[in-house]
């Protein structure tokens, strides 16, 4: 499916292995170990597998590391810290793949994304946001609602609860906020619909529009077609975005009238980053956008700047 869901030789998805979850009882290692084996294989042809190690209260997830880490530094994509009960969780965690990376001699910094699962976690979400190689505070939806010891009901789980109960809607708030204000992804939980694409997609939709998520896991591979569409902007957004920014670079960045109404950098900056979502996304861009913002032999527009 990687293979099919591209652009410009980029897939549209990431691939997560899973040690933690995902491993049969007694057979960590060796779970460990088909993993790293997975990730040398020429299947891994983009490099965007990633591995979710065991949580930090766990007897294996420091061989998880050095078993992925040291033997696939070099290609894992990501690694992913479930559970954490705090940021000093997240950050000795993210201490030992430091060590293992060093003893391994790979200089390649590997981003770390953290899942929020504990409402401890969720207290310091901003300071774990700002903690080394962090590149996505991702939610944990079901072990949260476990965490609360029965306060939250289970139709919190899934929707509409899970959009609806006031404390779920506020962990999703809070998790988005401090990613976004850290210069990091914020990653949505999971759905348990596994036969009505049309319950993913919505839930996605909800997910980016009302609460400001860019990314979303998927549990099976039939829900990965209706969250990259659900991500994804509407043909209509993408045409006014290149029409403005391309006006806008004609006029070297400066203010402009468009449709009688006045556009400058602070929008500017709002339409580049709603383009450069629709190009990751694999949305259709017109031709003249594309070639003057995203041919390899483009400029970066600094537009923010």
């Amino acid at each position: 499916m990687q293979s099919e869901l591209h652009i410009d030789d980029r897939p549209l998805f990431d691939v997560t292995a899973d040690c933690e979850d995902g491993a049969p009882a007694g057979r960590e290692s060796e779970h460990a170990a088909m993993i790293a084996d997975l990730l040398l294989d020429p299947a891994n042809r983009y490099g965007r597998l990633g591995a979710r190690i065991h949580d930090v209260s766990h007897a294996h997830w420091r061989n998880d590391l050095q078993t992925i880490v040291g033997r696939a530094g070099q290609q894992v994509a990501y690694i992913v810290l479930p559970k954490v009960a705090n940021a000093a969780d997240a950050l000795t965690q993210i201490a030992a793949l430091d060590e293992v990376r060093a003893r391994r001699g790979i200089e390649r910094e590997i981003p770390v994304h953290v899942l929020i699962e504990t409402p401890g976690a969720l207290h310091e979400v901003w300071q774990i946001a700002t903690l080394p190689h962090v590149e996505s505070i991702d939610f944990g939806l079901m072990d949260f609602v476990s965490a609360h010891h029965g306060a939250i009901p289970g139709s919190a789980m899934r929707s509409p609860g899970q959009f609806s109960h006031p404390l779920i809607a506020r962990a999703k708030c809070d998790i988005a906020a401090a990613a976004l204000g850290n210069g990091v992804v914020p990653a949505h939980n999971v759905t348990t619909e596994l036969n009505d694409p049309d319950v993913v997609r919505e839930d996605a939709r909800r997910a980016r529009n009302e609460f400001g998520f860019l990314r979303m896991w998927s549990i099976h591979p039939s829900q990965i077609q209706p969250i990259v569409e659900a991500m994804r902007p509407d043909f209509a957004e993408v045409t006014e975005a290149a029409g403005i920014l391309l006006a806008a670079q004609n006029a070297d960045w400066g203010p402009i009238s468009r449709d009688g109404k006045l556009h400058d950098r602070a929008s500017y900056r709002y339409y580049w980053e709603l383009l450069r979502r629709a190009h990751a996304t694999g949305a259709q861009l017109p031709a003249e956008a594309r070639h003057r913002f995203f041919h390899p032999a483009a400029p970066d527009p600094h537009v923010s700047h």
